[in-house]
């Protein structure tokens, strides 16, 4: 989240999302904030425009929130980055009022002694009115089209890879007759990836600011997806008949998937095992995927003409209710199980992961980045017992990871993002969007490639450009 202010009054938020970091990362107010106790650092209504780089809740999950606190304008991104987040914001709506009946329920049924204060609710808690209020006001844009959002600022959307609709954003604007551009990277996508077109190049820019999810490491560069994929259900469900679970997040992950175990079916390079898609969010994810055809790769819509379907093939089953899904984690035949969370953090996966971590006939793949501290990265790091749902369980399981389906560039595609920028032109570089390793690391490579004033910033820190 990035409060740009102009000059002349005018305030621009690009991005708006959900924090997950815990601890003394949390997201907190800066000292002195006029705002101490609320979720947001400033005034939501002093707001005049947000721009959304893309549909992950991390960059948008927080929108609903800020017309709850008296925002009024509007949300400018691409026509798929509505159609995802929508879905996206409606399905956290949804848990919070699962989680609001749980608190409820929980506060009814004590006895609180007197003077007690009832438990308060958090702050971030929003539910389905405040979404319909934040989607009756975004407003599609086309990529590669200049757009005058204010007399002096224009905004242009740039394919940023990543996920259907991802952008990045460059700001145009003028102050005393003098012309300055920003340019946001969002989250960079990478060359080639399954379904989505490459990422664009900004224009020169006076100012960057540049994600560093993967600042300081390299994807795996001589696997393509397709045979990554099939090497291990060859030797998880075929070579030992056994079960194969992909935590794997539901919009975006879940598509490349899909849509790459379609092509091997198509191949017939794979026998015919059954693939449970176990997420409601990602069966409607596919539907938007599947209404922007033409905004996917060339590959892939050459492949929708010959084949009719992106992800449908003949032993997918995707799985709805609950009851199914529980059902499917004890299948007595070798299947593959596609279910969310990617970090193994809640969600399906998460029972499904409970029910077979003991089972040495059952490999987990870990398919994409898991945050520090969750399940998916006690697992990458060769944890032995965990502690899930309650239980301690013993890791008989086997456990695997590959990374040919991050959706996020790596240190390579970082560095040549930043390097169609001229060191001589651009004044500033900050490093945004990842952790502090991650960050400095990035940081010490592009000053040894010649780049200099490069900020990471600290939260509520400001600069004037």
């Amino acid at each position: 989240m990035y409060l740009l202010e102009l000059d002349d009054d005018y305030r621009i938020l690009i991005d708006c999302g959900s924090d997950f970091e815990s601890g003394d990362r949390k997201r907190t107010p800066p000292e002195n904030s006029p705002f101490p106790n609320a979720l947001f650092p400033f005034d939501a209504s002093i707001i005049n425009l947000v721009i959304l780089t893309h549909a992950h809740i991390d960059h948008s999950g927080n929108i609903p929130n800020l017309y709850r606190d008296g925002y009024e304008g509007q949300v400018l991104c691409t026509d798929p980055t509505f159609g995802l987040t929508t879905i996206l914001l409606k399905d956290a709506a949804m848990l919070n009022q699962k989680r609001l009946n749980e608190i409820n329920s929980a506060d009814s049924q004590k006895k609180y002694r007197k003077g007690r204060k009832k438990k308060e609710l958090p702050k971030d808690l929003y539910l389905e009115k405040q979404v319909r209020d934040a989607l009756e006001n975004f407003v599609p844009l086309a990529f590669n089209r200049r757009f005058k959002v204010a007399d002096q600022c224009f905004v242009t959307f740039i394919p940023a890879g990543h996920l259907l609709g991802a952008a990045h954003i460059l700001v145009e604007v003028w102050e005393n007759g003098q012309k300055k551009t920003i340019g946001f990277s969002g989250d960079i996508g990478r060359k080639g990836y399954p379904l989505l077109i490459d990422p664009g190049t900004l224009p020169s820019v006076d100012y960057l600011v540049c994600e560093t999810t993967y600042g300081n490491r390299v994807h795996e560069k001589n696997v393509t997806p397709e045979a990554a994929l099939a090497d291990v259900i060859q030797r998880t469900c075929v070579d030992i008949p056994g079960r194969l679970i992909i935590p794997s997040f539901s919009v975006g992950r879940t598509q490349a998937l899909l849509y790459t175990l379609n092509k091997l079916y198509n191949d017939h390079n794979l026998p015919p095992i059954k693939v449970f898609a176990d997420s409601p969010l990602a069966f409607e994810s596919s539907r938007v995927y599947q209404r922007n055809i033409r905004m996917l790769n060339r590959e892939a819509r050459e492949f929708q003409e010959e084949n009719e379907s992106l992800f449908d093939f003949e032993n997918l089953i995707y799985i709805e209710k609950t009851e199914a899904s529980r059902t499917i984690s004890n299948h007595a035949e070798p299947c593959i199980i596609i279910s969310s969370s990617g970090m193994i953090q809640g969600g399906r996966v998460e029972y499904h992961v409970a029910q077979n971590i003991s089972n040495p006939y059952c490999t987990i793949l870990l398919i994409g980045y898991c945050a520090e501290g969750t399940l998916g990265w006690r697992l990458m790091n060769g944890q032995t017992t965990l502690r899930i749902r309650g239980k301690d369980e013993q890791v008989l399981a086997n456990i695997e990871k590959i990374d040919v389906f991050s959706g996020h560039g790596d240190r390579d595609d970082l560095i040549e993002f930043v390097q169609k920028q001229s060191p001589d032109h651009l004044k500033r570089v900050f490093l945004v969007h990842g952790e502090m390793p991650s960050m400095l690391t990035f940081k010490e490579t592009l000053e040894s490639v010649g780049y200099k004033n490069i900020e990471i910033p600290h939260k509520g820190q400001t600069f004037e450009l």
